[in-house]
C-alpha cells in the first residue's frame, strides 16, 4: 500500500546543509510516520543536531526541503504543534519553575492542562515553587520536559534528553514518553545510551558524517551486523572442537567465557552445520545476535573505511 503525504508528520528530501566548505548533513532523505517514536544516533558531529534544528525551523538547508505536517517549519500553525527540550536549558531566572510553565502554555492555543503536566513530569511542588536559578541541572531537564509538552503538541523533538538524569527520573522520563506515544504523539530524539535507543525506539535512523549510514528497527540494524556468534558448553575435547571449528569459512575468532565456548563468526548456519553434522559433544547451543553497541560500531566504521 503506497503512503501518502499527509502520513508523515515529518519529510526531509534530499537535505544539505553546509558551512563553508563543511557539509554538516549531507542529502538526507526520510519521512516520520505519526505515532512513531524514532531515534537518531550517531558519533559527535554526524549531522543529528544540525538535522533537528533546521526541522524545528532554527535554520534553513542549503539545499533539498524539509515540511512538517505537509508545510514549512517555520509557519505559526506547524510551530503550535510541536514541541522540543534542547540540550541547553535557559529558562526565565526570576521566575518560578509554575509561573514559567504557565507564561509558556500561555502562548498556544490548546495547551496541556496544568495537573497533566505535572503528573507527566513528576514535577514536586517544591520544585514548582523554586526560582529556575536555585535548580539542580536534574530539575531543569524536568522544567524542560514540561516547557516542551506545555503547548500539547503532535510532534516532540528531544536533544539527549536523559543526559544528567539519575536512573529513577531517566526511568520515568521514558514511561512518560511511552504514554504521549500511545496518545498518538509523535516522538524524535537524540541519545548517545544506545540501550536507550535498543528500548525505547520503534525505529533507529544511524547518522554518520552527515549522512544517514542505516534506518530500519532496532533488530534489523543489529542484523546488519556482519560478526555473530555461536556460543555451546564443550563436554569433551575441546582443543579439537576448536581445531576442527577455526577450518570452518568465516570464522574470525574462538574464545572460553564463564565455562562456554564462543565461535564468532560471518555466517553462523555454517558453524552449527558442522557442530550437528559431525556431532560435536557440545550441549546448550546459543546463537547470539550482538548488540546495537557493536552494529553502532561497525556500521560507522564501515562507512568511514569507505569513504
Amino acid at each position: 500500500m503506497t503512503k501518502h503525504r499527509n502520513d508523515y508528520i515529518a519529510e526531509l528530501v534530499n537535505v544539505t546543509k553546509t558551512y563553508g566548505a563543511k557539509k554538516a548533513v549531507d542529502h538526507i532523505s526520510f519521512n516520520i510516520e505519526k505515532g512513531s517514536i524514532t531515534a537518531i544516533l550517531g558519533p559527535n558531529g554526524a549531522g543529528k543536531t544540525t538535522a533537528i534544528s533546521m526541522m524545528l525551523g532554527l535554520s534553513d538547508p542549503t539545499e533539498g526541503e524539509i515540511r512538517l505536517f505537509g508545510s514549512d517549519p517555520k509557519d505559526r500553525q506547524v510551530k503550535e504543534k510541536i514541541g522540543a527540550m534542547l540540550q541547553e536549558v535557559s529558562v526565565m531566572d526570576g521566575l518560578k519553575a509554575r509561573e514559567i510553565i504557565s507564561l509558556i502554555r500561555g502562548y498556544y492555543p490548546n495547551p496541556m492542562e496544568m495537573a497533566q503536566l505535572i503528573q507527566l513530569t513528576g514535577l514536586t511542588d517544591e520544585e514548582l515553587n523554586k526560582r529556575a536559578t536555585k535548580m539542580s541541572g536534574g530539575q531543569k531537564r524536568k522544567l524542560s520536559f514540561a516547557l516542551a509538552l506545555a503547548g500539547n503538541p503532535e510532534l516532540l523533538f528531544f536533544d539527549e534528553p536523559t543526559v544528567g538524569l539519575d536512573t529513577t527520573a531517566r526511568r520515568l522520563f521514558w514511561r512518560t514518553v511511552k504514554q504521549l506515544a500511545n496518545q498518538g504523539k509523535t516522538i524524535l530524539f537524540t541519545t548517545h545510551y544506545l540501550q536507550e535507543a535498543d528500548d525505547m525506539a520503534d525505529r533507529i535512523i544511524l547518522f554518520n558524517n552527515g549522512s544517514v549510514a542505516a534506518d530500519g528497527n532496532p533488530e534489523s540494524i543489529k542484523a546488519k551486523l556482519t560478526r555473530r556468534s555461536v556460543s555451546f558448553v564443550v563436554e569433551a575435547g575441546q582443543n579439537l572442537v576448536m581445531e576442527r571449528l577455526y577450518q570452518v569459512p568465516g570464522v574470525l575468532e574462538i574464545f572460553e567465557l564463564e565455562g562456554r565456548l564462543h565461535v564468532v563468526t560471518e555466517n553462523t548456519d555454517q558453524a552449527l552445520g558442522v557442530i550437528f553434522r559431525e556431532e560435536m559433544a557440545v550441549r546448550d547451543v546459543r546463537v547470539e545476535m550482538g548488540s546495537l553497541d557493536e552494529a553502532f560500531d561497525q556500521l560507522t566504521q564501515r562507512q568511514e573505511e569507505a569513504v
